[in-house]
């Protein structure tokens, strides 16, 4: 019976972190919200994680989880986007590091009541944010490229030096008494970086060579890479603990830059791991902790959060920029970027268990009658829970406040930048939203930025749109390049950026071919406007006449009177509802616009009836002279 018992627990976490990921993406709530919230009632049940899995596995498990995670974080970082945070990331992750450990383990000391050595320990825990969470919230703000780059580069660096901080900090504390120096800790320090960097170089060295030599099948390249990748954590920590967390980091930061080989597959996989891993980890590690533990923390770990928040972050922010070029709003931007996550939880946790282990060695008091070690934990976790609580329900409405970021992107990214998309894209823009023109044809981009239209010459398949282009204000891509094969690429390769919903394309010019179709259905973006309206279909409308009108939809003028108005061939692109968002219609799209609503068409050019031309005694011709068609107004 009990059997069934630990598998019913183990499949309940998984069903309950999925759940939490799905309800916090409906809600539009950072998962971690959710994912505690459902952990700490799962700390309810009879049995928790430390009787069910046992500390000795569980830490190990929660261990080598980190080290994915930390390594999928280095595989998003491109060294292309130090040019404009350099400077900054370096206060941010030595000054501003040091700030926020003296400044935390001080009010550790004076808040909570902690002694000296728990204090600076905690001060070292909390110097962590992390991936898990502000990659999470990046995604949701979407705030411009340099502060959105620079927020990424801090919580993924971080976290290994925070963690290395906190290791350095404890073994000090354990040698105390046996004479220990600073050489100790500088020591430690220095070999902390070199095993790290060393191991994470030529295992990078190893795997690009393996991969590039085709010694791998492809079938085996993510697993291949993630039992090298755990591997060499464990064989880091093993030389110097806690250098697994820099080797890895360095191992995905190193193999996300190079040329050699493709690594987008790779990342991918790692990116849905992360979200199981963490799905399951926070769950985990929430339910060792009761709502009875937290309680003894009381008032006190609650002050603790918000010094944190108000006076630590702050403070860490501003001494740590200074000239490092960043504008006050994005210095004020990077105070409401520091949840702490899942590398904080877990080191808290295992700190915990190893103050637990040498209490008696360390002499430690207690806080309310309850051991310093046992209370490591929850304080932990009280700053995660509030951490990511404040900068998670405030950063959005910072950020659109100071101008970093637009509530929710609405502007549209359009592969190519022909006459007819440049003619659609200018009543885009009149409509009030972003748009983006990129093609490799020159002329057409001239054109484009003649008509004060924002336009780059480049291929939408190059990194340069992918990792260079400020796409700030976009939510969607709209290919609608003559090649069908470029515009099923594009769709493919912004899916990660936008979301399968949002990467649209125009209809093949062989759509409806079945199986002998030039691209698969599994290989397209929506198909927009309509099947059979392709590029050249729409170009030759253009040509003849047809123009791109913005028209309200009224309870005197309905959708119904427009059709009646400009005929059957009156095609529905856009329809902005009153919530000012902007909806690409599809080719399945059965839409019909209601009164409020703005909707974006393309109208065919009606000629005027020809009249007859007065006859004058001299005529002698009865022949009507020809008249040019009118062309049809925008309203």
């Amino acid at each position: 019976m009990e059997e069934k018992l630990y598998l019913l627990y183990f499949a309940g976490i998984l069903a309950l972190g999925i759940s939490a990921q799905w309800l916090a993406w409906r809600l539009r709530l950072p998962s971690i919200l959710l994912l505690l919230g459902f952990g700490f009632l799962a700390s309810f049940l009879p049995a928790g994680p430390d009787e069910i899995i046992g500390r000795e596995v569980l830490f190990p498990i929660v261990s080598l989880s980190v080290a994915v995670i930390l390594f999928e974080g280095g595989m998003s970082l491109r060294f292309a986007e130090l040019r404009e945070v350099g400077p900054a990331l370096g206060g941010l992750v030595t000054i501003g590091a040091l700030v926020v450990w003296g400044l935390a383990s001080v009010a550790a000391y004076f808040l909570i009541g902690f002694s000296p050595a728990i204090s600076a320990v905690v001060g070292a825990i909390v110097v962590v944010t992390g991936p898990t969470v502000v990659g999470p919230l990046l995604s949701h703000i979407r705030p411009s490229r340099k502060i959105g780059s620079l927020a990424k580069w801090e919580g993924i660096v971080i976290d290994p030096i925070g963690a290395v901080l906190a290791v350095l900090v404890f073994e000090f504390i354990m040698q105390t008494g046996e004479g220990a120096t600073w050489a100790t800790p500088m020591w430690s320090i220095a070999k902390t970086i070199g095993v790290g960097v060393v191991l994470g170089v030529l295992t990078a060295y190893m795997m690009i060579f393996a991969l590039k030599s085709y010694w791998i099948p492809d079938f085996l390249h993510n697993a291949f890479i993630l039992a090298v990748l755990l591997s060499v954590f464990a064989i880091s920590n093993y030389i110097q603990s806690e250098s697994g967390l820099l080797t890895v980091t360095v191992l995905g930061l190193l193999m996300a830059n190079q040329k050699h080989i493709p690594v987008r597959h790779i990342f991918e996989f790692k990116e849905n791991l992360r979200v199981l891993l963490i799905s399951c980890l926070f769950i985990v590690l929430a339910a060792r902790i009761s709502l009875g533990t937290l309680l003894q923390v009381g008032w006190m770990g609650l002050l603790f959060v918000a010094v944190l928040i108000v006076i630590v972050r702050p403070a860490s922010v501003f001494l740590s920029t200074i000239r490092s070029g960043l504008n006050w709003r994005e210095k004020v931007f990077l105070c409401f970027m520091a949840p702490r996550g899942i590398v904080a939880a877990a080191v808290g946790s295992i700190f915990s268990f190893e103050l637990a282990h040498h209490a008696e060695n360390l002499d430690l008091g207690e806080v309310g009658g309850v051991a310093e070690g046992t209370l490591v934990v929850p304080v932990v976790f009280m700053v995660i829970v509030g951490t990511v609580m404040f900068y998670g329900l405030t950063a959005a409405p910072v950020a659109r406040w100071l101008g970093l970021a637009s509530p929710a992107p609405q502007g549209v990214l359009i592969a190519g930048a022909d006459r007819w998309i440049r003619e659609l894209a200018v009543v885009i823009k009149s409509a009030g939203f972003q748009v983006m023109l990129v093609d490799t044809n020159f002329r057409n981009i001239t054109a484009a930025r003649m008509q004060n239209l924002p336009a780059q010459c480049a291929s939408i398949l190059s990194d340069f749109v992918s990792e260079e282009l400020n796409l700030g204000g976009i939510g969607r891509l709209l290919a609608a390049t003559p090649n069908d094969e470029v515009n099923s690429l594009a769709c493919m390769e912004f899916t990660h950026l936008f979301g399968r919903k949002e990467v649209y394309q125009l209809s093949p010019w062989d759509s409806g071919s079945g199986k002998r179709q030039s691209v698969s259905d599994h290989l397209r973006g929506r198909v927009t406007f309509g099947h059979g309206l392709d590029f050249y279909a729409i170009a030759r409308r253009v040509t003849a006449g047809a123009q791109f009108k913005k028209t309200t939809i009224t309870e005197e003028f309905t959708y119904h009177d427009f059709q009646q108005t400009h005929g059957e061939s009156a095609t529905l692109l856009f329809v902005i509802p009153e919530t000012n968002r902007l909806r690409i219609v599809t080719a399945d799209d059965s839409f019909v616009p209601k009164a409020g609503q703005t909707i974006i068409a393309l109208i065919d050019a009606r000629p005027e009836p020809i009249k007859p031309p007065a006859k004058s005694e001299d005529s002698k011709s009865g022949e009507p002279e020809e008249s040019p068609a009118k062309s049809v107004a925008s309203e």
